[in-house]
């Protein structure tokens, strides 16, 4: 069957060189969605033609209706609005597109492009759970591979796990302290959050001790000798707490510290504990990860990646691309493109974080050979990456010109941030049961599944609740800062991921209620009511969607999508009989468009992470 879209577009490239010359062979011709106010199925801007045709674009539209109507077979009609002509496109190829693809339920999906592309998401710390940012995080991360995978690429996701470091040192610290030899099975606590717990109980210590401190000759004397002149003992110790007080003065300070560098110099007694704690984490996250529907093909560790990347300075030193400081230390000069100085490596010959980032970026090129890779990170992480990219670009790298920060916002609470080492987070698991549990009590109240075993009602219930959380924040655009509002990602009407569910559960209840059927009168159904030419043109969007999402690394596009197709199916469902249909043949296509429906909504879900129920 033709693709209408691109013959349109080829025979307006075409009329538009036979009518102005060959000065408009790069004048655009792409096509709009045509208002829902207007009639019509796609839209030519006239405006762009107006300076080589000389020209009014109303006449423009009016010329180019004429010719396009002629020669395009399925053009049916037009009408031009100002510089807007709208084409309309006749009923015939609308149901002959339909006919065509409501057995396919891989409809969309493109083919294989021969490119791979890297995703890298999630990427936690090892002292703490999995809380509401990192779902943001993932959920985006896993959703872009999915639409990445379905536009053709071969797609590989990682994460870097943050397994090292004074953070993950403090959550040692506190259990070996307070801990009693406790463990996750002895207290019956998930062992991520076990771990969790502890970091919390380092930062309560910590604070007491600090608190204390101030009050002591020597905080005063601190506070009479370092304090700007005016500023009081409030403001003064508030600024001074993270890095002055916990690195000179702070006995808790002072034994975490300790703890990593006997990390580093190999201490077994350290790096068994290190080992235990951290193995206590990873059990927690794989149970999250595996609630959430979420995998990944190979896990960096950054205990493993953290002394890489000294040979790429080198490189940078040897091609000038990188220079000495008097005191040693190792910078590049990215001034030139309205970035910073950035140091690359200390005085001393150590690394620095972003050292680790350009040495585990040569290491993924080497393990899978991607030109493309997508970093999954918030935007307080913008400059890092900036940096990070623009360095790569300078040494270089066969896989520089590929490189994309999947930038978005963080993600508040209705009263403000989440502060880990203080618990106030939300976390993942404690998220996920509350909007499962809501979807519980709604289930509860329609008792639409009330001849289901527990265990089906249950299973149910899971996807529902899952849904109503991953379409809250997939719907909004990544760059967009959001807040999060529980009672809000639980209410399960409105542009939620149940409302979208219930739409394909329709799809599957006539259908049960059809039972076997052949549709042989299908083809009788000639003439479309609205509310089915817009769906099955919504439909025909469905591969240029999936294209566009992914190239533009926006899952909100898919979910938004998916919205405004199941609010047209609800629509439909109201509004015109299915089975019961008088027209001749009427039934057997609404049957059909109904199997077609349900298939792009399944897939288009799917994408974002999402599974779709037949009951709910």
């Amino acid at each position: 069957m033709i693709d209408i879209q691109s013959t349109i577009q080829q025979t307006l490239a075409e009329t538009l060189v036979e009518l102005y010359g060959p000065d408009a062979t790069n004048l655009p011709t792409a096509l709009q969605a045509t208002r829902k106010e207007f009639e019509g199925s796609f839209t030519v801007v006239t405006f762009p033609y107006t300076r080589i045709a000389k020209a009014k674009p109303e006449a423009i539209g009016q010329q180019l209706g004429e010719l396009l109507t002629e020669r395009v077979e399925h053009i049916s009609g037009f009408n031009v609005i100002k510089g807007f002509l709208n084409l309309v496109v006749s009923d015939a190829y609308w149901i002959d597109f339909m006919r065509g693809m409501y057995k396919d339920a891989q409809f969309g999906r493109q083919p294989a492009k021969e490119e791979r592309v890297m995703v890298e998401f999630s990427s936690p710390n090892t002292n703490k759970p999995l809380h509401l940012g990192h779902i943001r995080n993932i959920l985006l991360g896993w959703s872009t591979s999915q639409l990445l995978q379905a536009a053709g690429y071969d797609v590989v996701k990682v994460q870097i796990i943050n397994d090292r470091g004074i953070a993950i040192c403090k959550s040692m610290l506190a259990w070996k302290l307070f801990g009693n030899g406790e463990t996750p099975e002895s207290t019956n606590t998930k062992p991520d959050h076990f771990v969790g717990q502890y970091y919390v109980r380092f930062e309560a210590e910590y604070q007491k001790e600090y608190k204390a401190w101030q009050a002591t000759p020597e905080g005063q004397a601190v506070y009479a000798t370092k304090a700007k002149e005016g500023q009081s003992p409030e403001a003064f110790f508030k600024a001074y707490s993270k890095t002055g007080y916990f690195n000179t003065h702070s006995q808790l300070g002072a034994q975490a510290k300790d703890l990593l560098l006997r990390w580093e110099a190999g201490d077994q007694e350290v790096v068994d504990l290190w080992t235990k704690m951290n193995g206590w984490v990873y059990e927690g996250f794989e149970a999250t990860y595996d609630r959430l529907g979420v995998d990944f093909d190979k896990l960096y560790y950054e205990s493993q990646t953290y002394k890489l990347g000294k040979d790429m300075i080198d490189t940078g030193l040897q091609k000038e691309v990188f220079h000495t400081r008097e005191d040693g230390s190792i910078y590049a000069d990215l001034t030139d493109v309205k970035l910073s100085e950035k140091t690359l490596m200390r005085s001393d010959g150590t690394s620095i974080y972003i050292t680790q980032d350009l040495g585990t970026a040569r290491l993924r090129y080497d393990d899978f050979g991607a030109k493309r890779m997508v970093y999954v990170v918030a935007d307080e992480q913008n400059h890092h990456f900036a940096t990070l990219f623009e360095l790569l670009k300078r040494l270089e790298e066969p896989y520089a010109e590929g490189l994309y920060h999947l930038s978005y916002g963080m993600v508040d609470l209705p009263d403000g941030k989440m502060k880990s080492r203080e618990g106030t987070v939300v976390d993942a698991d404690d998220l996920m049961a509350e909007v499962v549990n809501e979807a519980r009590l709604a289930s509860a109240e329609r008792e639409t599944t009330s001849d289901l075993t527990e265990d089906e009602r249950e299973a149910i219930v899971e996807m529902i609740g899952l849904a109503a959380l991953k379409f809250f924040i997939i719907k909004v655009g990544p760059s967009k800062r959001m807040v999060f509002n529980p009672k809000e990602a639980v209410d399960l009407q409105g542009q939620t991921g149940p409302y979208v569910q219930n739409a394909y559960v329709r799809t599957q209840a006539v259908w049960r209620k059809a039972g076997e059927r052949s549709l042989d009168k299908l083809s009788k159904y000639t003439a479309l009511e609205t509310i089915e030419r817009e769906i099955i043109q919504q439909m025909h969007e469905f591969p240029t969607l999936i294209q566009e999402a992914a190239e533009n690394y926006d899952p909100s596009l898919m979910a938004n999508y998916c919205y405004e197709l199941a609010k047209n199916f609800h629509r439909f469902w109201h509004d015109h009989s299915i089975l019961n249909a008088e027209e001749d043949g009427a039934a057997d296509f609404r049957l059909a468009l109904c199997q077609a429906v349900g298939n792009v909504l399944k897939t288009g879900m799917n994408l974002l992470g999402i599974d779709m129920p037949d009951r709910m």
